[in-house]
Parts: C-alpha cells; sequence; structure tokens
C-alpha cells in the first residue's frame, strides 16, 4: 500500500505535482510586490532626515586680510603694520546641525568619503536646541573668543614692553561662529601692531581657543582643519598640543604642523618660521597631548 508524504507538491505516488499556471505565476507577482516594497521602503529610509552631522573642510581666512569690505583685526589708536604673509585661521563645514538637513543617504555617502566626519547629533550640540539658539551660541562663543583674543594681545604686547595705552582691537569675519579661531586672531593683532614682518611671506594656519592669559585651547574636527589649510596653500599649522593626538600620522604631504601650548609659543613659531628656522619646533606626537609636567 502507498502513503501521501502530507507534504504539497508530492503526489500519492511520490512524483512533484505541477503547480497550476495561474497559481505559479500569482507567487510570482506576489514576490514581485513584495520586492519593488522592499525598494520602496528603503529609498524612503534613505531620504529621510539623519541624526547625523556631516563634517567637512571649510574655508579658511587670512586675519591679516579683509572679509568682505571689513579688516579681520581692526586697530585703533595704534600705529599699525602689513606684513607679506598670511595667518590662516581654519574652519568646519557642517550639514545636519539645527536648521540645516541631512538625509540617511547623504550620511551613507559621508562615510565612503575620506575627506568628511560622520558624527551624531547627540555628539556635538545637546538635545533639542533649535536653530535659533544654536546660532546665538554660536555667535556668543565667537565674540567671546574675540574678546578673549584681543585682552590676550595686549597682554602679550605690554610684557615685551610695547605701550598698549588706548589701544582697541575688534574682530570680524563673515559666517563663522564658535571659539576656535582665538588664536588666530591673536596672531593677527599683535602681527598688526608690531612692525617685524613675523610670517616672513608664508602662509601659516592654525587652530585653537585662547583665553584672556594667552592659553591655547583644544578644538574639534582638527584633521579637517588640516585638509582645509593644505587646500589654501599653508605650508605650516599652528596646533593645540592637546590636540595632538589627533594630529599625529593625519598631517598631509607638505604641510608641518608644530604644537603649542601658549600663545607666546605660538608667535615664537610663527617668527621661527618666518626666518626660515621652523624645522627645529616641536611636532606633534600621539602621546605629546598629555598635560605638561
Amino acid at each position: 500500500m502507498t502513503h501521501t508524504h502530507g507534504k504539497a507538491g508530492i503526489s500519492a505516488t511520490g512524483a512533484p505535482e505541477q503547480m497550476p499556471e495561474a497559481a505559479a505565476g500569482h507567487m510570482l507577482t506576489r514576490r514581485g510586490m513584495a520586492g519593488g516594497l522592499l525598494v520602496i521602503l528603503s529609498l524612503v529610509i534613505l531620504f529621510l532626515p539623519s541624526p547625523y552631522v556631516i563634517e567637512t573642510p571649510g574655508p579658511t581666512q587670512d586675519v591679516l586680510g579683509r572679509s568682505g569690505s571689513t579688516e579681520v583685526v581692526s586697530v585703533k589708536g595704534s600705529q599699525t603694520y602689513t606684513g607679506s604673509g598670511k595667518l590662516l585661521l581654519t574652519t568646519i563645514n557642517a550639514g545636519g546641525l539645527p536648521g540645516s538637513m541631512v538625509t540617511n543617504m547623504e550620511a551613507l555617502l559621508g562615510w565612503a568619503n575620506p575627506k568628511a566626519m560622520v558624527v551624531p547629533r547627540e555628539a556635538i550640540i545637546p538635545e533639542g536646541m533649535t536653530a535659533d539658539e544654536y546660532r546665538k551660541q554660536e555667535a556668543s562663543d565667537m565674540s567671546g573668543s574675540q574678546d578673549a583674543a584681543a585682552k590676550a594681545a595686549i597682554s602679550f604686547l605690554q610684557a615685551k614692553g610695547y605701550q598698549t595705552d588706548g589701544i582697541e582691537i575688534t574682530m570680524h569675519v563673515d559666517d563663522i561662529g564658535g571659539p576656535s579661531a582665538g588664536m588666530m586672531y591673536a596672531l593677527g593683532a599683535i602681527d598688526k601692531l608690531t612692525p617685524e614682518d613675523e610670517t616672513g611671506g608664508r602662509t601659516i594656519a592654525g587652530t585653537g581657543t585662547i583665553d584672556e592669559k594667552g592659553a591655547v585651547g583644544a578644538i574639534g574636527g582638527i584633521n579637517l582643519k588640516l585638509m582645509g589649510a593644505k587646500r589654501d596653500g599653508a605650508t605650516w599649522f599652528l596646533a593645540p598640543k592637546a590636540n595632538c593626538s589627533q594630529v599625529a600620522g593625519h598631517v598631509p604631504d607638505g604641510l608641518r604642523d608644530v604644537q603649542v601650548e601658549t600663545l607666546d609659543q605660538a608667535y615664537k613659531a610663527v617668527v621661527e618660521i618666518g626666518h626660515g628656522r621652523g624645522e627645529d619646533l616641536p611636532r606633534c606626537t600621539v602621546d605629546s597631548s598629555s598635560p605638561s609636567k
């Protein structure tokens, strides 16, 4: 006696049953519809807003030059001097911050781009911060940085024996926020108020916060700023010592880094570079970010 196997598609004799053409076509149609829906769902997800921020090298700005029609560093109450080189502050372009949006597709492309960084939004800004709050915070940070840079420059000049009574220093750059240009602002002010041609015609870039006492602090995204500096013709880059672990091994060919902790060190580095003696200046190493003993 023969027995059925209890499985669809198997006959009583054990031979495969032939599925009706209509049923087979219906199954293929369902599979096609499911595949199509999956493709549509994937596309929808790719074009939804992403919870990430995409950062790329931003523009640089010569603090010895002009931003639009206004001098980046303006001085009243004293004679000023014009040097032959450039001091470039460096910036980052960021998409996905409050007031702007990037999609999941753009985030994926950012991960594949060696000249971009993709980071969670909450790692950069507090959750729930509005676009207006973010703009105000960036403007406040920039204003505070400029004030500290002006005071640090005056203190530096006083320590060197320069007369600073009645001097007023102001800074202005269009469309740039945050505190990371402080050191370069201070160097620009000092360069304008001293007769020496500190840069010696060279293009020197850099970054770093500064306080009124001249201490240079760490900033974010320094690898991208190195790329922007190289792109815009800098051959030297002044980096905060606290960022050295991110600098070491990531300096583009043709760009030479110098680690600094204070405005005094940064100024001396500019002078050494301007006189062609920069090769002996301290470079960043992986362990040089550790606090000085």
